[in-house]
């Protein structure tokens, strides 16, 4: 068999993990959900757990390492998982040496974004480009740049923290405690609050209907939207001036080739858009406006395609990390 990575895409939902080849092919797949609240010691014994079910699946497999991307702010060097605000008990946690010492392999740690960034810059929307910004707008917003050919770390790794960007001074109040964050006015969790608040159980709604007059997600709203629900529509076009807002910003700051649009809420893409877009053309100096952007190809595989690529691109544009070895 040819060689290949394990790699594991910690996200605040969902717990992935892969066989991934040097092709960017996923061999086979296994997730669960993620122990939000359990801790890191229960996750990541959860980790261990899903790489021993691929392994012995697969006792063929030439495995040559591991790559692991989890939410920042983490540092990818020492392989330091810091306080990701959206995983309970997660506090300086060292992935790399727990995850070496356990399988003998060398181990990659990535912010989840930037993993997700890496693959679709080496395999997705990204391809051929010199520079990217990554958006993933699911539970939170991640993102990831990809600069003259390598990921923007800055200092401990902690660059490209987008989702905490203030762009206002007023809403809800953010995972990280302050108010006007990115992420609190433009995840896919804000979207859905806010159409939650907008309704009520057995109201007769679209968006309670499609949401079995339960708490109605972001998923919900964009399949009302499809429906040509009214208040979806409105919706789906204030979360779109959002987000155009926050690319705005980012497009100033990175000046990329392309923005990657990935996560959740890039399955309602087309109906986001065209507002993104005019807010782009509203807010964006002339020089920036016509950067393309673009919905992600590889859907929930680009952070493992990514982590993966840490491993067996070992010294290719993009990838000088730091390697731990068990001892």
């Amino acid at each position: 068999m040819s060689t290949l990575a394990l790699a594991f895409d910690l996200g605040g939902t969902e717990l992935r993990g892969a066989l991934i080849g040097r092709g960017g092919e996923v061999v086979a797949r296994v997730s669960e959900p993620t122990m939000t609240d359990a801790g890191s010691e229960a996750v990541i014994g959860r980790i261990i757990a899903l790489a021993d079910k691929l392994l012995d699946d697969h006792p063929q497999a030439k495995v040559i390492g591991i790559g692991a991307c989890a939410p920042g702010p983490l540092d990818p060097k020492a392989g330091i998982v810091i306080g990701p605000p959206t995983l309970s008990g997660w506090h300086n946690v060292p992935m790399i040496d727990i995850l070496s010492r356990q399988f003998g392999l060398p181990v990659r740690l990535e912010n989840d974004a930037n993993a997700a960034a890496l693959g679709e810059w080496r395999f997705g929307a990204g391809r051929g480009a010199g520079s990217l910004v990554f958006v993933t707008v699911s539970t939170g917003i991640g993102g990831g740049v990809i600069a003259d050919g390598h990921i923007y770390h800055g200092r401990r790794g902690l660059a490209a923290e987008i989702g905490h960007m203030t762009i206002t001074g007023e809403g809800d109040r953010c995972f990280c405690g302050n108010v006007g964050c990115f992420e609190a006015v433009a995840s896919g969790t804000a979207l859905g609050r806010r159409a939650t608040q907008l309704t009520a159980p057995g109201d007769g709604s679209v968006l309670r209907r499609v949401s079995n007059d339960g708490d109605v997600s972001a998923r919900h709203v964009v399949e009302a939207a499809r429906a040509g629900d009214a208040s979806a529509r409105e919706l789906v076009e204030a979360e779109a001036r959002w987000l155009g807002v926050g690319f705005t910003n980012l497009l100033h700051l990175y000046s990329p080739e392309v923005i990657v649009m990935g996560g959740g809420l890039a399955n309602g893409f087309d109906l986001l858009a065209p507002r993104i877009r005019a807010t782009i053309e509203e807010r964006a100096m002339q020089a920036y406006r016509d950067v393309p952007i673009v919905p992600a190809e590889l859907g929930d595989r680009a952070g493992l395609v990514g982590a993966a690529s840490l491993i067996l691109w070992e010294g290719e544009p993009g990838t000088a990390l730091a390697m731990v070895q068990n001892d």
